[in-house]
């Protein structure tokens, strides 16, 4: 739409228009913060606080070993595959000093996946959980990871919680799998041998690379999201512009979803960080009884997170009777928010959600609704200096309230795929418009509506499920002649996976496909449902419809 359309419908408390070049880089967001709100509470997990000055100093360790005690160089990649805990921050920051390129992974990721997005980052460096240790040992002799740094649960919390905390996980809970790293390096010993020397603060251009963060695509091959300085910067900001009533230093936001994620990594990490917010990560919110119980420790003043999370909590004993008189906003993002979810959720805790929209190429998020004006059941309206328009299947812009294809227009869209021109060109036209794949409408009153989804990808518990991966991998099962991966409705997850499979061999069985499913896939990408059949849907010319086997 032009311009003048959106300038005209934006609420009072939320700006058009901000300077996104206010900061030069993520790491020029990082020193303003930690001096500005050195003496404030930054992050909280497992019952340790760090101040601004405390992460500014460890960050600064871990930064000191890389470049002093390795042959990193700037511009290089670094994996870091960890969950919500105290070392990923400290890291992430140390790395990003340092100069490197942050390669988020996710630490569920099978061998297979792993291996892949270490190979195609080209990624140097490795910082990984004991707990995933095993996996690593199986495919780093096939990678170019010369530097492996292996933190316990335990490593960033005071020497006695530690030595407990690590000894219960590894001996007790034995959730450390045994395995060998030769010439890896344990985090307590990387700070400590860090401490010894000086950091030198590398500060990149708006244009580096700031992050790789890999998405699924309409091949099934992950691509690495190009992300910028300049890209995560925007979009901090673009996020900060929105929170009317929201005071710098004052603010305490709950962060279960994972910072490996995207959505978590620009609005729980970069932007609350910028506002001198305080954030408590959540390590395992899938144990809902002690997520409670943690909640019950703050005055917490946001929250984020999705759906199924939403739903989760209102089912568990005690959520209800929370102190939610704090409580200014709750962002919902990663996957569509279910408008029964919704009302429920303002019911029982007096705040409405605010549900945006957006996308790993878009760092990620690109439309919100404005606090003072959420309309549930819509993604809002495009966040400051950011545009939106729908096109039909010719490219052709579409009048309001026609559905087609949503496209975001900004300084937040992404540089392009890494070493992926062709998938870039495909995705992002010459003028910079970004086609998301998703089909909306835009109503008169400047509120947007997802109605479909154009690609057939599948959205589990907010990540991305693509088919073709999955029938990928099916294929290589024994005994599978053809199959067609499908997304169906599903309370917990939003969609879940349903798999068709024509057999090869009439001897195979449901569980031997999803035997070999799990030992190739992620846990959310594993079928909830498998389905025999004596043949696939086609088209003319052999392509399998797999819009006709949704509704089975």
């Amino acid at each position: 739409m032009h311009i003048d359309f959106w300038k005209d419908k934006y609420p009072h408390d939320v700006p058009f228009s901000i300077d996104t070049t206010a900061y030069a880089s993520v790491v020029d967001v990082f020193h303003q913060a930690t001096k500005k709100f050195a003496h404030l509470p930054v992050l909280s997990n497992m019952g340790r606080t760090l101040s601004f000055r405390e992460l500014d100093t460890l960050s600064a360790d871990f930064a000191a070993y890389l470049q002093n005690e390795t042959d990193l160089k700037p511009g290089d990649r670094i994996a870091i595959q960890l969950p919500n805990i105290l070392q990923y921050p400290i890291v992430v920051f140390g790395a990003m000093r340092a100069g490197l390129v942050v390669v988020n992974t996710n630490p569920l990721y099978t061998e297979r996946e792993m291996l892949h997005q270490f190979n195609d980052s080209g990624a140097r460096a490795l910082v990984v959980l004991a707990n995933f240790g095993d996996k690593v040992e199986k495919i780093l002799p096939q990678t170019g990871i010369k530097t492996v740094i292996v933190t316990e649960i335990g490593d960033a919390l005071p020497l006695f919680k530690r030595v407990i905390t690590n000894f219960v996980v590894r001996k007790v809970k034995k959730l450390v799998p045994e395995h060998s790293l030769p010439g890896a390096v344990a985090f307590t010993d990387v700070m400590r041998r860090g401490h010894r020397h000086t950091v030198e603060d590398v500060h990149p251009a708006s244009t580096d690379i700031a992050v790789l963060q890999y998405t699924g695509g309409t091949t099934g091959v992950a691509k690495g999201a190009m992300l910028t300085q300049a890209n995560l910067v925007a979009n901090l900001l673009q996020m900060r512009a929105t929170m009317s009533g929201f005071e710098p230093g004052n603010e305490v936001t709950i962060a279960p979803l994972p910072l490996y994620h995207i959505f978590a990594f620009t609005v729980c990490c970069l932007r609350t960080m910028e506002m001198g917010g305080h954030t408590v990560l959540i390590t395992n919110p899938r144990d809902m009884p002690a997520f409670v119980k943690e909640l019950s420790q703050w005055k917490f003043t946001e929250f984020a997170g999705l759906n199924t999370l939403f739903v989760g909590l209102m089912n568990t004993p005690g959520f209800k009777d929370l102190d939610f008189s704090s409580l200014k906003r709750v962002v919902a993002g990663g996957m569509a928010m279910q408008v029964k979810v919704a009302q429920d959720w303002e019911e029982m805790t007096g705040v409405r959600i605010c549900e945006g929209f957006g996308m790993t190429e878009t760092s990620p998020v690109a439309t919100m609704n404005p606090l003072s004006a959420v309309r549930i059941g819509t993604i809002g309206m495009p966040v400051p200096n950011t545009l939106i328009k729908v096109i039909d299947d010719d490219g052709n812009t579409l009048p309001l309230g026609e559905a087609g294809e949503i496209c975001v227009k900004g300084p937040q869209v992404m540089k392009g795929y890494w070493q992926r021109q062709e998938a870039t060109d495909e995705m992002i036209d010459s003028e910079g418009w970004l086609k998301t794949g998703d089909v909306g409408v835009i109503e008169e009153d400047g509120y947007i509506r997802i109605v479909d989804r154009k690609k057939d990808m599948i959205l589990v518990s907010g990540f991305n499920v693509y088919p073709n991966e999955i029938e990928d991998v099916a294929a290589s099962c024994p005994g599978v002649l053809e199959s067609a991966a499908v997304g169906m409705p599903d309370e917990k997850s939003g969609e879940a996976v349903k798999l068709f499979v024509v057999k090869k061999d009439p001897a195979l069985t449901e569980a031997d496909v999803m035997k070999h499913l799990r030992n190739n896939l992620t846990g959310y990408k594993i079928p909830r449902q498998i389905v025999f059949r004596a043949d696939l849907p086609k088209t003319n010319v052999g392509k399998i419809l797999r819009r006709e086997l949704r509704g089975l």
